[in-house]
């Protein structure tokens, strides 16, 4: 019997009659409907006809994570008097609750994901809502672009509808080409919103560790809200870690503690989601319980102010969620979780002046994420570079660059960028392109079953409590009775099911180990045998060292003593004190972290390996050649067999290339500078004169700046660069030789070199004194007596020279750049001061009238 009275108590109700008559003007529209109000699941009943005596119509709703879609779909089905299966139905990976008389199925945007890529019609669907879509996530994103495609193209009668729980809802319009905007009104209750810092300062997160003070700070501030309000309290913690350890610090208190994350058994989630029984309950949640869950009684939220969000250094090849500070959108989202069935109150655990800085908004996904897969997913649309998907916001260069290179390297698309025939397949198995390739790469040689169990466990991370091995993790999940291990078990079923280990891992047309097939060299190690891939024979290590060497080659890594290790992509890896991996050789990195001023990365998860299987698993990455580079300031040539970064074998090279060499030392010229040439005084002056005029006059004047020699060698450097073996002979090579091969010959004005720019000027008193061209002006330093007479300043190619009066010691007087202005105003005063001490030399009272000289005034009358 269908919940009337439940339904009619939706806000979102009247909001419905706008939304139907929008979908039949334009078939797109916009849904902005607070939390609570019931927009994912009053609306798609009533889109399908399950509410009135509308027309049935077949609806998708797509939700960006399994424990909503799970929800929503025991929610409505709930409504309609139902169970799950009959008239409302869901599907996430690895789980499909549905039956003939389905009508609304609610499914991941994975799972949506997966459908378009097989069926692009979406035959039978007449309606798809994109629930959530502010949260930005990329398979949402991708999923929209997809459809719209599909609306232009194939099915002009797609209805398409994005939901969104906040008022932002501008640029979904536009992209939905000016859709129209249905607004529902909330019933929010008020939310008190008081301030609750820690007492002292605490670390702020860096990856994925948070400060544990912050977390007991969190759990006294639950305590606190448990005595000074009523109803039940929802806490916002960024992870599953720190949800059990905020948990094991309220064991005691006067309520029932609850974990709700996408982890959490589906019978906990039921148990939350469908209300208090009597007992009051603290409910600690990820960010899931934002805006995509309903959890009743709540009157108290308990916000952390932390999230974690996917982050990706495409540099060192490492990904993984990282803890940010929530943004002010999630802030008000969280908050309002307080108001949705009375007045309420939030306990912000920061100080209100750092709420002004936090981000607007979360990072859309596709800016900051791992993008491998949604380049897989775009390639097999037929749209590699996604250039013309409809997307907010584009995908980075850089990042798509680095995903089109990993998807290249497991053989999901060809030279071109298109997508192959294996790499169909690996978008099918509803995992990360580097995970499929382990998985069909990893069954042809040890088995459908042992392989699966790995890439399982690499999948979804195994809890901390797991330890770091991942062999051990392996045997942990095999006996283990938690809720992760069922998962686990769930998911190698899956996985099992879609390969069947005999020899699915060599791409089509391609030899076993070939880089244009599998991309990794995995087949090498099973040449000459069956490929039955039953790996009967291997240990648990050896299984789990080969199959997370294949998902991630890059981070294959040699020890480098006392739990250091060199991961072939270059990065420095160390494990923790007391970890069992620290004496392995070799290591299969499974997830790193990296702190952003760390020298090394953080081996979280990793397996045991021998040489030769990371020598197969990594074999596109080994290089063989000579390496002739600057090294410790001399040129170093050897003969180098390498893995990546890792250096497997090396030897001295006699009789390296002599344009190797000429490399080396170019680079050694750029690292520590001109100063490795011969320099004196004159070449100095030389490069200041050369400055002065490319300053003063430009073209054809050389540019003499340290960026632009270095820049072009050869102009300057040569033959006696090319001559050279070694950083000796760079200091044998004469700068001011080189220097003049510069000078501007072919037009003729390096001739008049001594006439723009002279090096020395000659004075009344017949002395050629020096010019330094060094400053912004020429400078000319000469004693004041050898200028008498001298009416005007001279110049140097139109510029007026800055003259330092020296006094006969030499010693500074006057700075002038207008002589004849010193003559009329500064002299006397300079005279005044210095005559007095020195009486032997002359002090005019009329300068212009003596002539000048460099001598006292008794030897200039004996002479």
């Amino acid at each position: 019997m269908i919940r009337t009275e439940a339904l009619d108590r939706l806000p979102v109700r009247t909001a419905v009659p706008a939304l139907e008559r929008a979908l039949d003007d334009r078939g797109v529209a916009v849904l902005c409907a607070p939390p609570g109000t019931g927009k994912t699941t009053l609306v798609p009943l009533v889109l399908a006809g399950l509410t009135g005596d509308g027309p049935v119509r077949r609806v998708l709703v797509a939700e960006p994570r399994r424990i909503a879609a799970r929800a929503a779909a025991r929610r409505m089905a709930w409504l309609l008097g139902e169970r799950p299966g009959e008239r409302v139905g869901f599907a996430v990976r690895g789980e499909r609750v549905v039956g003939r008389e389905t009508v609304v199925e609610v499914v991941t945007t994975g799972v949506l994901l997966q459908r378009l890529q097989r069926d692009q019609e979406l035959a039978g669907v007449d309606v798809v809502i994109i629930d959530e879509c502010h949260e930005r996530h990329l398979d949402a994103d991708t999923v929209a672009a997809f459809l719209l495609d599909v609306r232009e193209a194939i099915r002009p009668d797609l209805r398409l509808v994005a939901a969104s729980a906040t008022t932002d809802a501008e640029g979904w319009a536009r992209l939905l080409g000016d859709a129209p905007v249905v607004e529902a009104e909330g019933v929010a209750y008020p939310v008190e919103v008081l301030w609750a810092p820690p007492a002292r300062p605490v670390k702020p997160p860096h990856g994925m560790r948070v400060d544990p003070a912050l977390l007991t700070h969190v759990a006294a501030t639950v305590r606190r809200a448990l005595a000074e309000r009523e109803g039940d309290v929802l806490c916002f913690l960024p992870g599953v870690g720190e949800i059990g350890r905020v948990a094991g610090q309220l064991a005691g208190a006067d309520a029932e503690v609850l974990q709700v994350h996408g982890r959490a058994p589906a019978a906990v989630q039921d148990a939350v989601l469908a209300g208090s029984s009597g007992v009051r309950r603290v409910v600690l949640a990820t960010s899931v319980a934002e805006s995509s869950l309903t959890v009743p009684g709540v009157r108290v939220v308990v916000d952390s102010g932390l999230a974690r969000e996917p982050r990706t250094d495409h540099a060192r090849g490492l990904s993984a969620l990282t803890t940010v500070r929530a943004s002010q959108a999630a802030g008000r989202q969280r908050a309002g979780r307080a108001g949705r069935e009375a007045p309420g109150a939030v306990y912000r655990c920061w100080d209100q002046a750092e709420d002004g800085r936090l981000a607007r908004f979360p990072a859309p996904e596709i800016k900051v994420a791992d993008l491998a897969a949604f380049a897989l997913q775009a390639a097999c649309w037929g749209d590699p570079d996604a250039s013309s998907l409809a997307l907010l916001d584009p995908p980075p260069a850089g990042a798509m660059g680095a995903a089109r290179e990993v998807l290249g390297a497991v053989g999901a698309v060809d030279g071109g960028g298109r997508v192959t025939e294996r790499g169909v397949r690996m978008s099918r198995l509803g995992l990360h392109p580097r995970l499929a390739r382990a998985l069909l790469d990893g069954a042809a040689e040890v088995g459908a079953r042992r392989a699966a169990e790995v890439v399982a466990l690499l999948s979804e991370e195994p809890p901390r409590e797991y330890g770091d091995d991942l062999a051990a993790a392996l045997r942990t999940a095999r006996r283990g009775q938690d809720g992760y291990a069922a998962r686990w078990k769930q998911e190698v079923r899956r996985l099992s099911g879609q390969v069947d280990g005999s020899g699915s891992g060599t791409a089509p047309g391609s030899a076993p180990g070939s880089r244009s097939g599998t991309g990794s060299g995995a087949g090498r190690s099973g040449e000459g045998r069956s490929g039955t891939g039953s790996g009967a024979g291997r240990s648990d290590d050896a299984v789990v060292g080969l199959v997370a060497a294949l998902a991630f080659p890059e981070r294959v890594a040699r020890a480098r003593g006392d739990g250091a290790f060199l991961m072939a992509s270059g990065t420095g890896a160390e494990l923790r004190e007391g970890s069992p991996l620290r004496r392995s050789p070799w290591l299969a990195v499974a997830v790193a972290d990296r702190s952003a001023h760390a020298a090394s990365a953080r081996v979280r998860l990793a397996a045991v390996l021998d040489e030769d299987t990371a020598l197969a698993a990594a074999g596109h990455l080994r290089v063989r050649g000579e390496e002739v580079r600057w090294v410790d300031g001399e040129v170093v040539a050897r003969s180098v067999d390498r893995l990546g970064a890792v250096e497997l074998a090396v030897r001295p090279l006699k009789q390296p290339d002599p344009e190797l060499v000429r490399g080396a030392l170019v680079e050694g010229l750029r690292r520590e500078g001109l100063g490795l040439l011969r320099w004196n005084r004159e070449t100095e002056q030389l490069r200041s004169r050369l400055a002065f005029l490319r300053r003063v006059l430009g073209a054809p004047w050389p540019d003499v700046s340290d960026g632009a020699l270095l820049a072009a060698p050869d102009a300057w450097l040569e033959p006696e660069l090319s001559r050279a073996r070694r950083r000796s002979d760079l200091g044998r090579i004469d700068a001011g030789q080189a220097l003049r091969r510069l000078l501007p010959w072919a037009t003729g004005d390096a001739a008049r070199l001594d006439e723009l720019a002279p090096e020395r000027i000659e004075v009344p008193s017949g002395s050629r004194i020096r010019v330094e061209y060094g400053g912004e002006q020429p400078v000319l330093a000469v004693k004041l007596q050898e200028l008498f007479g001298l009416a005007e300043t001279p110049r140097v190619a139109g510029v007026p020279v800055l003259v330092h009066l020296l006094s006969p010691a030499g010693r500074p007087a006057a700075v002038t750049a207008d002589l004849a202005s010193f003559w009329r105003e500064g002299y006397k005063a300079v005279r005044a001061e210095l005559r007095g001490r020195y009486p032997k030399h002359p002090w005019p009272e009329d300068p212009a009238t003596v002539p000048a000289t460099r001598y006292t005034t008794a030897r200039l009358k004996r002479s």
